[in-house]
């Protein structure tokens, strides 16, 4: 087991993507759980998806905050200024990235919105660590930024291992996850910055992101239309409840890897990669049987809604997968970690939600 070697109390914390789901789950945990923490969060609250549930997530938090705990700017990653104007009025001792386009769809539409966000908003958080460091000081102690299952791409062994070979992305959205993995190895090399990625495995729950299976289904269903099934049901996806991916990103956040030099005085990269997942797919059929049964208990639908004349089995969309699957083992070896939400329990709590949300 690692030890922690960050206290979060009494930190001045930067939370990018606040307004997202995994974000602002985190900024919200972060508060009741660290009342001296102070924590900056950031969001250009784009129209990816609906601004409503984003501009609901974050006055969730305004509201739980107490004075001088939480302070949010409306802005983006990729606008380098504001990036080095807010680290050198904060002063930060933990970095949170988790700001970034995201959808494996959607980038063959818009790859532009990628490069920016995921690429060049990425490499504004790099440089900002980097010279939060000048003059000698402290600086940044921990670097903790998203990446993606998607980055293993049609890899053919499962469970995914962090051994595996990840070099053959099918998406551009992998393929700037992998980019954002190298550049932080890069400058954890160069600059001696303690940074660790973590690798979502498909994470759902009360109030996500609407273009995600169980909230996109939901949505069709409510109202009559038609659910694509994809590779004709045959598809398997690690489902990983949102409150169990923040204990995993708070016991990360607290251990940065150790800084230590080789033989030749130079930095040994302080990086580390995690996958972050529930390591029990599902299948999609049992999947959207769960989710159907939870929205009629719910009442969200009717129990007479006619399920089936409402699906449609179609093939694979270009850069999906057939299955993910984290291998965790080293994720709870080091942080003794391992999810404990059933799907039909966390589809249930999205369910709920839903039912008041909409």
């Amino acid at each position: 087991m690692k030890q922690s070697n960050i206290e979060l109390d009494n930190n001045t914390i930067l939370v990018t993507g606040a307004a997202g789901f995994i974000g602002s789950n985190l900024v919200k945990r972060l508060m009741h759980d660290y009342p001296s923490a102070y924590i900056v969060g950031v969001d250009n609250m784009n129209a990816y998806y609906d601004v409503t549930l984003k501009e609901n997530r974050l006055g969730e938090l305004i509201n739980m905050a107490d004075h001088n705990q939480f302070k949010f700017y409306k802005n983006s990653i990729a606008n380098k200024e504001f990036i080095d104007n807010l680290f050198a009025s904060h002063k930060f001792d933990v970095v949170v990235n988790l700001a970034a386009q995201a959808g494996v769809r959607y980038s063959i539409k818009n790859p532009d919105a990628y490069i920016e966000s995921n690429i060049l908003g990425f490499y504004n958080i790099l440089e900002a660590c980097r010279h939060s460091y000048d003059k000698g000081r402290q600086g940044v102690r921990h670097l903790i930024y998203a990446s993606s299952s998607s980055v293993y791409g049609n890899n053919e062994k499962v469970p995914y291992s962090t051994e595996d070979n990840d070099d053959h992305p099918i998406s551009l959205y992998a393929a700037t996850k992998k980019s954002d993995e190298l550049l932080a190895h890069a400058y954890s090399k160069l600059y001696n910055i303690p940074s660790t990625g973590l690798r979502f495995f498909t994470v759902y729950g009360p109030a996500g992101r609407p273009d995600m299976a169980y909230f996109h289904f939901t949505d069709k269903l409510v109202k009559g239309e038609v659910i694509k099934i994809f590779n004709y049901g045959n598809c398997k996806r690690d489902f990983t409840y949102i409150d169990d991916i923040i204990e995993g990103v708070i016991r990360v956040l607290k251990s940065a890897p150790e800084r230590k030099s080789g033989e030749d005085g130079l930095p040994l990269a302080p990086y580390a990669i995690y996958n972050i997942g529930n390591n029990q797919p599902e299948n999609l059929l049992d999947f959207v049987t769960i989710l159907q049964e939870e929205l009629v208990r719910a009442k969200v639908l009717p129990a007479d809604y006619d399920f089936e004349a409402h699906k449609q089995f179609v093939a694979m969309q270009p850069g999906d997968v057939p299955v993910t699957c984290a291998d965790i083992t080293t994720l709870e070896e080091d942080f003794g970690f391992h999810p404990s939400t059933p799907l039909r329990e966390g589809l249930r709590r999205f369910a709920e939600w839903y039912k008041l949300y909409r």
